[in-house]
């Protein structure tokens, strides 16, 4: 009878052991599949969330009338209208010596913005192989001063032929102007070419990608910029997407640059607050964000106000507008 009892506790102790464990099993179970279940919802990409930068062109516009405000200016008010980064317009650089280059990326760092991007000029679309030496020149030199300001990216631009001579007749014309006589596009696609390859060792050993922008001339089109940036292949050209630059089926044409295996440095994004100086596009913003993520591009918006409204008010409704947009 004892030897009974005995066994009848030692299988009531045998069960309630191994319930024991099968219940402690499972809570290790359950606490596995959590945690997988919480690393796979973590490698999940967040939303993303673009940051928003200002052009220095957006408080001066080219405009013959507007003062013509200097780099530092322009810096001190995108702080205060609440931008993430600045971009500069090289052409609106008065003082190009290393003191002050320092002195504004000293500034920039202390109010916590960023030189995001560096907006250059030159042009490669011409017969006279001197006048392409020279803007390559001219270009080497611009990658050094984004080097020395702590810039990664510099917009650049294919140039164009130079027919049109009035810049409002060749905005009537949607950027679209003839050859010289007696030559072509053709040409004009290997003379850049041969001109992007020669920047490139300098773009490397500066650490500045080159963002080749559809803006005019054979980058027009966004076939234009692909034959170019895809035939050259390199980590050092990639493309500036503009959004006011495509006349006709900008949606298809962003699309199109957003696709590329060449992907995108930077974004330049116009506004019209005001009617636009030569042309305004209704541009839908929600839209142009779903390309981009769709994509997943997650750099940099740079707004590049373009509207006859005055910057104080027009480049705070752009802000909101890019902010709702991306972010």
């Amino acid at each position: 009878m004892q030897d009974g009892k005995r066994d009848e506790q030692e299988d009531g102790l045998g069960r309630r052991r191994f319930l024991g464990l099968a219940a402690a099993g499972l809570a290790l179970e359950t606490g596995r599949s959590q945690i997988a279940q919480a690393a796979q919802e973590s490698a999940q990409p967040a939303p993303s969330r673009n940051p928003i930068g200002v052009s220095t062109y957006s408080f001066w516009q080219f405009r013959p009338n507007a003062k013509r405000l200097t780099i530092a200016e322009c810096i001190d008010r995108a702080a205060a209208l609440g931008f993430d980064g600045v971009e500069i317009l090289h052409i609106q650089m008065e003082d190009e010596t290393n003191a002050t280059l320092q002195k504004l990326k000293a500034q920039a760092h202390s109010l916590g913005l960023p030189l995001m991007g560096f907006s250059t000029h030159q042009g490669f679309v011409s017969p006279d192989r001197e006048e392409r030496r020279t803007n390559v020149q001219k270009t080497l030199y611009q990658i050094d001063v984004a080097y020395r300001l702590g810039i990664p990216t510099m917009r650049i631009n294919t140039g164009r032929w130079g027919t049109i001579k009035s810049f409002d007749a060749f905005m009537e014309k949607k950027g679209i102007e003839p050859p010289l006589a007696g030559h072509d596009d053709e040409e004009a696609f290997k003379w850049v070419g041969d001109a992007l390859e020669k920047l490139l060792p300098r773009a490397q050993d500066c650490g500045v990608v080159l963002g080749l922008e559809n803006h005019w001339g054979l980058g027009r089109t966004a076939e234009g910029v692909l034959r170019l940036v895809e035939s050259i292949k390199s980590p050092w050209l990639k493309i500036t997407l503009d959004t006011g630059n495509f006349l006709d089926n900008s949606y298809e044409q962003m699309e199109k640059l957003a696709s590329s295996p060449v992907p995108i440095a930077l974004v330049q994004a116009k506004t019209y607050y005001g009617g636009g100086r030569w042309y305004a596009l209704d541009l839908d913003y929600a839209k142009i964000a779903a390309i981009l993520r769709k994509h997943h591009y997650r750099g940099w918006i740079s707004l590049e106000f373009e509207g006859n409204d005055a910057p104080e008010s027009g480049l705070p409704k752009s802000l909101e507008l890019l902010r709702k947009s991306f972010g």
